[in-house]
């Protein structure tokens, strides 16, 4: 029997239904209602300037418009049919991603994880092809791939593995930034290497300037596919459409996600011809490319080319790493600063990130943490530099309103 009750009216009330109906979760105790720009409230009316944005997710900010625009129109028209039918929406914005990319094919899924997932297999297959029977893919130590299994093994990272075993075969990691160890792995087993331009849920750990040019050419000279993790940086969040055009290079494939519906969910992996190995029937996705997404996608993409958003996150982009760089040379809390356009991290001198976080709620800001000593930084693509100053502000209202004893402590002698 079906029971009804008042609608909650606190976090807390809220929160206690999570509880009660959740899987295990982490969370702050707040419950965000509605957000406008680069703003949102919880369901106190508290309102917080939010510097995550969904995780570089909502890139026109909240309540967009453009976004709301698409959505409305788009719905009125036609919601889904699955990939058995051509749609209008998926064919525009696969021929948008073409025509502003080096890629020459297309496939649309729903997610990050699902976009890498595709990526894999098309490696795989790649490999089979054309290396006879490769199918081991190189990524890095500290990145992050998704949650799937395939790509948590690409991710590589123990917390999130070691109740998972046994894992997929075919997964070597090496460090970062390290072309030597990179070499060093690459055996007759091996189609393709899988990195990211910046290592975002890692740290916020940049590709030096010679990298991935490197490990382009390295790939071209053993017949082995180079492959980009855009999840996180591409659409315009290091200031160019895509995050690999910073470093002068044309991957084989590249997958696409967050940013690119500017909140709602939609992923891609594009490659080009050499790479599109894939036939009719070897991937599929009943909701993939679905046409309210797409029109969604190709509305944000379509308005970050034509309004100079990306000029946008290379000025407040410079406003904000300025900002902490001169923030970092006054407070000894921050160790360093790193990052480009707006995807930033500062490195603590403590293991208090979450605890900054933290206070930077009460501050009212939104902050996260990527892990014990980093605070990561990837605001709406819309942000204002005026913003971004008040972003500094509550950030360095935060920092000194840390209590940490052990910096105040005499040292042992």
């Amino acid at each position: 029997m079906t029971t009804t009750s008042a609608r909650p009216k606190s976090s807390a009330d809220w929160i206690a239904i999570e509880q009660a109906t959740f899987f295990p979760n982490l969370r702050p105790p707040m419950v965000i209602e509605r957000g406008q720009g680069s703003r949102v409230w919880d369901v106190e009316g508290r309102e917080y300037l939010d510097l995550i944005a969904g995780i570089a997710v909502v890139s026109l900010g909240h309540a967009s418009p453009v976004v709301q625009r698409a959505l409305a129109e788009q719905s009125a028209k036609l919601i889904h049919t699955s990939n058995l039918f051509y749609t209008i929406p998926q064919l525009q914005l696969a021929k948008l991603l073409t025509e502003h990319s080096p890629f020459d094919r297309v496939f649309f899924c729903n997610s990050g994880a699902e976009a890498n997932e595709a990526a894999i297999k098309l490696a795989r297959k790649w490999g089979k092809r054309h290396r006879d029977g490769a199918y081991a893919i190189i990524s890095a130590e500290h990145a992050f791939h998704g949650r799937t299994l395939a790509t948590v093994t690409a991710t590589g990272k123990e917390n999130y593995t070691r109740s998972f075993t046994p894992l997929p075969d075919g997964f070597p990691h090496v460090p970062f930034n390290d072309m030597d160890a990179l070499e060093r792995a690459v055996d007759a087993t091996t189609a393709a290497v899988l990195l990211e331009p910046i290592q975002g849920e890692g740290g916020v750990h940049v590709a030096t300037e010679n990298y991935l040019r490197d490990v382009r050419d390295f790939c071209r000279d053993k017949n082995l596919l180079f492959m980009v993790d855009e999840v996180q940086t591409g659409v315009g969040r290091l200031g160019t459409l895509w995050g690999f055009e910073r470093w002068g290079v044309e991957p084989d494939v590249m997958t696409l996600a967050k940013g690119l519906g500017g909140g709602v969910p939609i992923g891609a992996v594009l490659a080009n011809e050499s790479a599109a190995v894939f036939e009719p029937g070897d991937h599929g996705s009943t909701f993939g490319g679905n046409p309210l997404m797409c029109a969604v996608a190709y509305d944000v993409v379509r308005y970050i080319l034509d309004n100079d958003v990306l000029g946008n996150v290379n000025r407040v982009g410079g406003v904000l790493k300025r900002g902490l760089e001169h923030m970092a040379a006054e407070q000894p809390l921050i160790q360093s600063v790193r990052g480009e356009g707006l995807l930033l991290a500062i490195e603590l001198t403590v293991e208090h990130a979450p605890d900054v976080v933290r206070l930077g709620h009460d501050e009212g800001v939104l902050l996260n943490a990527t892990g014990p000593t980093t605070i990561r930084l990837a605001p709406p693509l819309t942000l204002t530099e005026a913003e971004a100053k008040e972003g500094l502000a509550k950030l360095r209202r935060a920092l000194d309103r840390l209590d940490v004893p052990e910096l105040t402590q005499p040292a042992a002698s």
